[in-house]
């Protein structure tokens, strides 16, 4: 199985690389020398045309047999043709046997045999079986004994004829099942033109039958020229015997006699040898034969003769036919599909090469194909433009005419030698073309001179090529000569003549290094000087080569030359010529590289040709000189004709020897006259050379001395660092050519700057980074890795220049190294510390270079930090939720692996899984209908307790069980406690309940029993409340915390206000939110009364205020205009309705349809007062039982006991006031207020003020003549949500008493009592002035209250507690002289008011006049809230009033 070698290198050049091939060249060429080969990818786009005529180029190919190329085959074919001819000779046919299957290999068995000391020796050692084992047959299975058979049998009698035995063996035996061989004739077939009518063999089994190889032609040819040499034809085999037996009846039958007996008896016995005519009686051979040999016989003499003839040199056949491009493609083309059965584009390089190397290393397959080598591009034309030409090149292709890649160009370009060479030698200045086929190949061969050599491939299939380093040539030749010895000692220029290969792996298996390629259409292959190489076409192809030679080949040349010389081959051009010819152009026009070779190789050449020279004149003497023009001579006249050397410098002659003539080498060898008829011919006096070597060192010395100074400097022999620059600067001034010392100086100055800015930057941390793209590359690619730094540092050590920043650099690579040893032992640690691996990580960052570390301790942080993190959650198990363990999972599994980490994964895994387990459980269990008890949920807590984690479910499990527990211990001391539950109390202990997702067995009833309450609240609100009422139960219920507010108040404003009570003392009872929080939190009905009470004083007062400032409002008013009456806030006009309860007024079209319009002798109340429908009494009192037998308080159930307490104590005092009418309680009639200061409300008359008039079509109870106690008590009838008969009753008595109009119309509701009127005076002296009359109104049991004292200072709201009076009663009068008591009664004065409604309580509010009377009046009598008087001013009535009014 054939193994491809390794790739060459291939070389794909930039565009300014591209643009000088020898520059680009020389630059590769360190590394492609390695290789032998190299293969150059031109730049995308350079694609020259091609400008050969496809159909006027005609060739005529060689012919190749592919088993005949490799050498080891040859050598088997050419063995197998001498035993085949052998055995002609002697009438036998050879047919190779077979053995296990496989045709013997007898060129193998022979050479065994041999190396075996021989068939004798062999066989009495018995060593057949070894030999078997050697050509590779299983042992134990007797084939040493076939072995020995077949080689006594056909090889024995041929190795006896080789050694002069002369000993005929008997006729050969065949056996049957062996193969006839078919002799393959190598020298014959080379020495006669081929039929015109032979094809080309495409894949023909070597083995045929004899009758197949009949009049086969026999050809010759050596390097392209024929020679025809007739030879004897041979004879048809035929199983005829050759012997001319004699007749009796011919008179020449004595003629025949026996060479051996001399007898001419036994004439049927007598054989005819068909080479000489000899005679011999069978029986008179050595050893006799027993039968007449078949076919043509020789005897002895003619046999000896026939097989010693030399054999010829090895060549290849010329084809019979010309072919065209078209032609020769459509033949390649069908050969290769044929072969391969495929399509030709679809066969892999591959198979190719495979198959090609199994093909040329059988002898059982013959496949012959053809090559169209070394046409010559002057006949035939270049594959590429060329100036002059044919083809016309097109605008913009013309860049191909002068471009240095153009096979036409390059030779004769200024950069090769080979443009000092004036003859155009085809091949080298010229170049040639190649049209290959399928398997066509190229041998192994170095180009003439060792020069270099580019082979272009134009167009077509692949060309696969192998190649062998220079330095491993001497190596391959022995290889090919140690294996194929034969060849080389018929033709010891056997490698140069281009017909031999051999596998490379043959090659590669004794050491010779061999490299391929595969050089595709558009590419470049370069060969370096004395680099072999072969190989073989893919397909069909149009390739173009040619030679150069640059100036570092010149010594190279010169070793060719002696090399040539020892093997007597033909130069192709004088060495020493080129060399002459350029240094006589040395003068100003040489480059002083070229200048620098030329003198090394002419230094050399002039040392020898003295050297022989001198020689020559010491070995003849009186040697004659001529003066000879070499160069005017052709070639062929002056080539030595011992070496073939083409003679230049010198050579000898002698007029014995005409034509003839040696090189100084072989002064010997030219003839075997006298010394002294030599003639020395020279082209040049050593007198003349050395001026041309001096011209040349000249030209060379700067260049030289520049060349020795650099290498000093680069060989560290010198340490001058700022010498590097300057003879850069210096080879740029005195354009020294681009040479490798060169490259290496700017190489070495470019690498020091770049070292000391590089360690500059490195030391400084701002080092520019090495990759160009964008900033996508990671901060770790453009970092030096430590072993560069460390070849960095090794590569300033090595500099031929000393960097003040190395000492640095190593300091540095120190600390590297410092830190990898902690690091290796940081990571070694089973848990490092975050802290410790965070500081190493710290430490890197001053480290600026790519630490392979750094990627392991950033995953050790990462795993530390992570196992802390699951630590620190671990030993906070109140703060580990499910979201934290999956969260640790999550970054956990983005971790690296490690044991560590692998063993926290799994233990949060386990806990994770549990927690979710009991989680849902948890949540399975609140969600559970029917709901569990807690006796479940509390066993199912037992178990999750053991949880080192947060569960949400779990805790919220818990605290539900605690929520139930707390309850059912809140619903038991309910149960149990003596109290009567509170609705508020009971409503949020089961909406608790509900709330709780557990089974509470008091729920249902608790439920059952707040249902009840709710079904009463409803029962209640229709018997209280009014269709679409906008007041609540408790606020009809409830007395009302502030007098006057109606429906008109708007909903947001009753909100604000419940906000601003909830923000007040709990103590306060300013509106229903206070009152209603006062109700629920009392903690029994006693308290609850004692609130109601307190509330219903309010109410109380704040009524009487509000009826006293409208009636003083109406009373008092000067502009009816500007008075605010009635729900629309407008001024009064025509009919007005009167409220009896807040005495305000109130238009008739506002409030038709609130309710029923006035009836006679019936109080009418305004839709604000009008709360509810005021059930009666026995409606009311079924509620009050059935709230009873629910045994639950509420707000609404405090409020209406308290109500039916409030009616019934009202009752009482409505009987007792009944009779005390007739007994004291005056009425005062005789001054009528109204009378004085405003309208009288009378249905008739008019009263018309700044043109607007008014009046009251209801008559209400004057207030002036009506007791306090009276008034409050007809107030609070009226407040009552109770229909009572004795509300009207008291409304028609007083009002009867109070206006007289009205006595015919009704009688007294109380006949038994009489009314007393009490009469006041009124004073008055600039001012208002008269008796005050406090009235007191005191119920049974109850103590006198104090009177209010008057504050000392004005304005803010005073709170006074009443003191005891010392005496037992009070005055009802009061004087004008009470105001000017002294400063210790000033605090027992009363108020100012005429109406002073003599509050009580312990806390009176008092505001003070800000106009000319500075009189104190309650709050609650002049109607003034508290933060009225606090805010605004106040001025009284009496200073408002007109002078003429006040009089």
């Amino acid at each position: 199985m054939f193994i491809a070698p390794p790739e060459c290198p291939v070389f794909e050049p930039s565009w300014e690389e591209f643009a000088d091939p020898f520059t680009y060249i020389n630059k590769i060429r360190p590394i492609a020398e390695k290789t032998g080969i190299c293969k150059v990818r031109p730049p995308k786009g350079w694609q020259p045309p091609f400008a050969c005529d496809v159909d006027s180029l005609h060739f005529t190919p060689r012919i190749q047999r592919l088993n005949e190329l490799e050498a080891q085959t040859r050598v088997k074919l050419n063995f197998l043709d001498q035993i085949a001819k052998f055995w002609e000779l002697q009438g036998c046919t050879l047919k190779i046997p077979h053995v296990e299957r496989k045709i013997l290999d007898l060129y193998q068995l022979n050479k065994l045999v041999n190396n075996e000391r021989g068939f004798d020796a062999v066989c009495r050692e018995r060593r057949w079986s070894k030999i078997a084992l050697k050509m590779g047959f299983a042992p134990g299975k007797a084939i040493g004994s076939h072995l020995r058979s077949h080689y006594e049998r056909i090889l024995y009698p041929y190795n006896l004829f080789q050694t002069g035995a002369n000993l005929l063996k008997p006729t050969l035996t065949n056996d049957t099942k062996d193969t006839d061989y078919i002799p393959h004739d190598l020298p014959q077939r080379q020495s006669v033109q081929p039929l015109e009518t032979c094809s080309i063999a495409r894949r023909a089994k070597r083995m045929r039958a004899e009758e197949d190889c009949e009049n086969r032609p026999n050809l010759r040819r050596r390097m392209g020229s024929y020679v025809a040499k007739p030879e004897p034809q041979a004879g048809k085999l035929c199983p005829l015997a050759k012997c001319k037996v004699s007749l009796c009846l011919s008179p020449q039958v004595d003629q025949y006699m026996c060479l051996v007996c001399g007898s001419g008896s036994e004439e049927n016995r007598l054989l005819l040898c068909d080479g000489c005519d000899d005679s011999y009686h069978t029986f008179c051979l050595i050893p006799p034969l027993h039968d007449v040999p078949k076919g043509d016989w020789r005897c002895p003499k003619c046999l000896a003769q026939e097989c010693c003839k030399p054999q010829v040199a090895f060549g290849f056949e010329q084809a019979g036919r010309d072919y065209s491009l078209r032609t020769f493609g459509d033949m390649a083309d069908s050969f290769k599909s044929d072969y391969f059965n495929m399509p030709v584009h679809m066969v892999p390089t591959e198979l190719v090469e495979k198959e090609f190397w199994r093909l040329v290393s059988t002898i059982e397959e013959d496949v012959t194909v053809e090559y169209g080598a070394d046409i010559a591009s002057k006949e035939f034309g270049s594959g590429f433009p060329i100036r002059g030409g044919r083809f016309q090149v097109s605008p913009e292709d013309e860049d191909y005419l002068s471009s240095g890649w153009n096979l036409n160009n390059m030779p004769v370009m200024d950069s090769s030698v080979l443009t000092h060479i004036t003859a155009d030698i085809c091949g080298m200045k010229l170049p040639w073309l190649y049209v290959g086929m399928c398997f066509s190949s190229f041998c192994w061969h170095i180009e003439d001179h060792w020069s270099y050599s580019i082979n272009y491939l134009h167009w077509g299939e692949p060309k696969t090529w192998y190649g062998v380093p220079g330095y491993a040539a001497e190596k391959l030749e022995w290889v090919m000569r140690k294996l194929a010895p034969e060849l080389f000692e018929s033709q010891p220029d056997l490698l140069h003549q281009l017909v031999t290969i051999m596998n490379p792996n043959t090659l590669m298996n004794h050491g010779v290094p061999v490299y391929r390629t595969n050089q595709c259409s558009g590419e470049f292959v370069i060969t370096f000087p004395r680099a072999y190489h072969s190989g073989f076409n893919q397909g069909f192809n149009f390739a173009e080569a040619v030679n150069f030679c640059t100036m570092d080949w010149m010594p190279m040349g010169r070793m060719c030359v002696d090399h040539y010389r020892q093997l007597n081959r033909y130069c192709v051009f004088s060495h020493d010529e080129m060399v002459c010819k350029m240094a006589s152009k040395a003068d100003t026009t040489m480059d002083v590289a070229l200048a620098s070779a030329v003198q090394r190789d002419m230094t050399v050449m002039l040392q020898e040709e003295d050297k022989l020279r001198d020689k020559v004149s010491k070995m003849v003497r009186g040697l004659s000189y001529r003066h000879a023009e070499y160069d005017l001579l052709p070639d062929e006249e002056r080539q030595c004709s011992k070496c073939r050397t083409t003679c230049y410098l010198s050579a000898l002659t002698c007029p014995c020897s005409p034509g003839q003539l040696v090189c100084l080498h072989h002064a010997h060898d030219l003839c075997s006259c006298t010394s002294s008829k030599l003639t020395l011919n020279y082209r040049f006096t050593m007198a003349e050379l050395y001026p041309m070597m001096e011209a040349v060192t000249l030209r060379a010395e700067s260049y030289t001395y520049w060349v020795s100074h650099v290498s000093d400097i680069l060989e560290a022999k010198q340490d001058k660092k700022s010498e590097l620059r300057s003879l850069v600067v210096e080879a740029e001034v005195k354009r020294f050519p681009q040479s490798d010392l060169l490259r290496q100086l700017r190489t070495v100055t470019l690498d020091a700057e770049k070292c000391a800015v590089v360690a500059q930057q490195l030391l400084i941390g701002k080092r520019q980074t090495r990759y160009r793209s964008g900033g996508r590359k990671s901060q770790s690619q453009n970092l030096l890795t430590v072993e560069e730094l460390r070849s960095f540092v090794r590569q300033l050590h090595n500099l031929p220049c000393s960097i003040r920043q190395a000492p640095l650099l190593k300091d540095l690579l120190t600390r590297v190294d410092d830190f990898q040893q902690s690091s290796e032992q940081l990571l070694y640690d089973e848990a490092p510390s975050p802290a410790a691996l965070q500081g190493l990580l710290d430490v890197s960052l001053g480290l600026d270079v790519e630490l392979p570390q750094l990627a392991l301790l950033r995953e050790r942080l990462e795993q530390a930090r992570w196992l802390d993190g699951v630590k620190g959650a671990s030993v906070r198990p109140h703060s580990l939720c499910l979201d934290t363990m999956r969260r640790l999972i999550d970054q956990g599994v983005g971790l690296a692996p490690h044991g560590s980490v692998e063993r926290a994964m799994a233990r949060l895994q386990e806990l994770l899984t549990m927690s979710e387990h009991w989680e849902e459980r948890a949540l399975r269990l609140m969600e559970a209908r029917p709901r569990h008890c807690v006796e479940t949920l509390v066993e199912a807590l037992q178990e999750v307790a053991s949880i080192p984690a947060y569960l949400p479910n779990c805790l919220l499990l818990k605290d539900t069980v605690d929520q139930a527990k707390d309850w059912l211990q809140e619903a038991e001391t309910l149960q149990l406690g003596g109290r009567i539950p509170v609705l508020d109390t009971l409503t949020e202990l089961v909406s608790r309940a509900k709330a709780i997702p557990v089974w509470l067995d008091p729920l249902a009833r608790l439920d059952s029993l707040v249902f009840d309450v709710q079904a009463w609240k409803e029962s209640a609100a229709k018997t209280f409340l009014m269709k679409n009422s906008t007041y609540s139960l408790l606020e009809v219920l409830c007395p009302r915390c502030e007098a006057g507010t109606g429906p008109q108040k708007s909903k947001y404003k009753r909100a604000k206000d419940a906000a601003q009570c909830s923000e007040r003392n709990s103590a306060r009872l300013d509106c229903l939110s206070d009152v209603e929080r006062a109700l629920s939190e009392s903690k029994d009905s006693a308290s609850a009364m004692a609130t109601l009470a307190e509330v219903r004083q309010k109410e109380m007062e704040s009524l009487l205020a509000l009826r006293a400032s409208n009636e003083s409002k109406l009373l008092l008013a000067g502009d009816c205009g500007a008075l605010r009456v009635c729900v629309c806030h407008k001024a009064p006009s025509g009919a007005m309705l009167q409220c009896e309860l807040c005495r305000d007024a109130f238009h008739r079209s506002c409030v038709l349809g609130s309710n029923q319009d006035p009836l006679p002798n019936q109080a009418w109340v305004c839709p604000q007062c009008q709360l509810s429908e005021k059930p009666p009494l026995d409606r009311v009192l079924p509620l009050l039982a059935s709230l009873q037998r629910i045994r639950v308080r509420l707000p609404e159930g405090d409020a209406l006991r308290f109500l039916i307490e409030r009616t019934v104590r009202w009752q009482h005092r409505v009987q007792q006031a009944s009779a005390e009418v007739g007994q004291g309680v005056a009425v005062t009639t005789s001054h009528q207020r109204w009378a004085s200061s405003s309208p009288t409300w009378a249905p008739s008359p008019t009263q018309e003020t700044n043109s607007m008039s008014f009046y009251t079509e209801h008559q209400c109870i004057p207030l002036q003549g009506l007791s306090p106690e009276l008034e409050e008590l007809m107030v609070e009838g009226f407040l009552l949500q109770v229909t009572l008969p004795e509300t009207q009753q008291l409304y028609r008595s007083l009002l009867i008493k109070l206006d007289p109009r009205h006595h015919h119309h009704t009688d007294s509701p109380f006949p038994q009592h009489s009314a007393e009127q009490d009469q006041h005076q009124h004073n008055s002296q600039g001012g208002m002035n008269g008796k005050r009359t406090k009235r007191h109104m005191e119920e049974e049991g109850s103590e006198r209250k104090d009177k209010a004292k008057k504050p000392r200072k004005k304005k803010p709201k005073l709170n006074k507690e009443r003191s005891q009076e010392a005496k037992g009663t009070c005055s009802p009068t009061a004087t004008h002289s009470d105001l000017s008591l002294s400063d210790s009664d000033e605090d027992f004065t009363l108020c100012a008011a005429p109406w002073c409604r003599e509050p009580e309580g312990k806390q009176v509010n008092w505001v003070q006049c800000d106009g000319s009377c500075q009189q104190w009046f309650h709050q609650v009598c002049v109607g003034v809230s508290a933060e009225q008087a606090e805010k605004e001013d106040y001025i009284c009535i009496s200073c408002t009033q007109p002078d003429h009014t006040r009089e």
